[in-house]
């Protein structure tokens, strides 16, 4: 990074750093065609395998207990 553009941050309020932040990872998080058809894909292949009974689940409560535990 530019040492001068990174003094210019340094020396922003906090709110302002927080703006430029939210901007910045709104620039950097665009759709990605290839990653939406891969989650697509695994999502149908989940249902499909939910509906024939050969994917096991778990209830919302038995999950939340295992992580409130970690």
């Amino acid at each position: 990074m530019n040492a001068v553009l990174r003094e210019q941050v340094r020396e922003l309020p906090d709110l302002e750093k927080l703006a430029l932040v939210d901007e910045i990872l709104s620039d950097l998080d665009r759709p990605d065609p290839e990653i939406d058809a891969a989650w697509l894909m695994e999502v149908r292949e989940r249902q499909a395998a939910y509906r024939a009974g050969r994917l096991k689940t778990r209830s919302y409560a038995e999950v939340m207990n295992r992580y409130r535990q970690s």
